[in-house]
């Protein structure tokens, strides 16, 4: 493993364990910053404990996961991480609490604050990148995002929303030594090292389209598509009855939105006992959606990662944030552990998450991530 780089993952169910595994893993000389992501199945206050205990000083970030992308491909109920340390690399952090009442001007202040901060401590030039970890299940992402971005001027940004079971009843984010739900944590990074911040998914617009006729931005429900009940108009759509709709389904039906030349998934979570859909991303009365034509999703996370690979090298370390709905796709294809092993070879540690930000956006259906290569930046 390249210098200032660790990374490790623990199938242990017992969270003193478990976090006792993941420490070994992950400890190094004048670590700056370790992440980790854990199933939600975890006696999540006992391992909080057990984390804080044992990384002590050492800066430490995580969240709930609806699945863990580990050194030995997809796992469901692990833990893994990965920490940074100098000379290569500088970390600073800061959390984001009460979701519900977060405003623009509060993120674009601990977005400054935090990159001064990091100038203050870095000691290194400036090549950085910002990591978004944020509640899933709040629906604040579109805000939150867009605050962050706008205060982090020219550096890039990416992330995860936590994950939790199927059922949607919670996911936490964790800093401070515990974790939380209503909250984020913002970690910038600046290394010495060459790194590519990246985005894809394998969905092509239809000729078929809808537009959303009533929802509710806020709780990003819809009522109504074309004028019709929302769950029958878009199992219509799709050739389906309305009672045939699941999460599987939904994984391989998203719809699109068009936004600035670029088709972005508006993937949809659930269909509710009123018959009305809930989405994953903000969605609005007026929206013209279309619905999504899947590719090869394997050969098309493969041609990605080799592009990487070719830009910067052999990635000494990938943090990969990938949607549920793609797992979801890639068990019923079969392919889950195709992808992993393709995941397992280019470092990738990472979680299924309930929604990805890449920049400015809020997305979905995705596989987002920061790749991290082995030569310094000015090579």
């Amino acid at each position: 493993m390249e210098r200032g780089i660790r990374i490790g993952y623990s199938r242990e169910r017992d969270p003193a364990r478990a976090a006792a595994e993941l420490h070994s893993a992950l400890s190094q000389p004048d670590a700056c910053i370790a992440v980790f992501f854990c199933s939600a199945e975890y006696d999540l206050p006992a391992l909080g404990e057990a984390l804080a205990a044992l990384f002590g000083d050492v800066r430490l970030i995580g969240c709930t996961t609806a699945g863990e992308i580990t050194p030995v491909g997809y796992l469901d109920g692990a833990i893994v991480g990965f920490s940074l340390a100098a000379p290569d690399f500088a970390a600073v952090a800061a959390p984001m609490r009460d979701l519900p009442s977060f405003s623009i001007a509060e993120g674009e202040t601990t977005t400054r604050d935090l990159r001064k901060r990091l100038d203050r401590e870095a000691g290194l030039p400036e090549n950085d990148f910002g990591f978004l970890l944020i509640d899933g299940l709040d629906k604040c992402e579109d805000l939150v995002v867009s605050s962050i971005y706008s205060g982090l001027g020219k550096v890039p940004l990416f992330g995860g929303s936590s994950g939790g079971a199927m059922s949607f009843g919670s996911s936490s984010v964790y800093f401070d030594g515990a974790f939380h739900g209503d909250s984020a944590v913002l970690l910038l990074v600046r290394t010495r090292r060459r790194f590519r911040l990246f985005t894809i998914d394998h969905f092509l617009p239809s000729d078929t389209r809808m537009v959303i006729t009533e929802a509710d931005p806020r709780s990003r429900v819809v009522t109504e598509i074309n004028a019709e009940p929302a769950g029958r108009e878009y199992a219509r759509l799709v050739g389906l009855d309305v009672d045939k709709l699941t999460p599987m389904i939904f994984a391989t039906h998203p719809v699109l939105v068009r936004v600035g030349g670029r088709y972005y998934v508006r993937s949809i979570q659930k269909v509710n006992d009123d018959g009305s859909l809930t989405f994953f991303c903000a969605i609005d009365k007026g929206l013209v959606l279309t619905v999504a034509r899947g590719t090869d999703i394997i050969q098309n996370l493969a041609d990605r990662l080799n592009a990487v690979r070719a830009e910067i090298g052999p990635p000494q370390l990938l943090i990969g944030c990938e949607c549920i709905l793609r797992s979801l796709e890639l068990e019923q294809k079969q392919l889950k552990a195709e992808a992993g092993r393709l995941l397992a070879e280019q470092n990738v540690v990472g979680f299924n998450t309930f929604g990805e930000q890449f920049q400015a956006m809020h997305v979905n259906q995705t596989f987002t991530a920061a790749a991290i290569g082995h030569g310094s930046a000015g090579e």
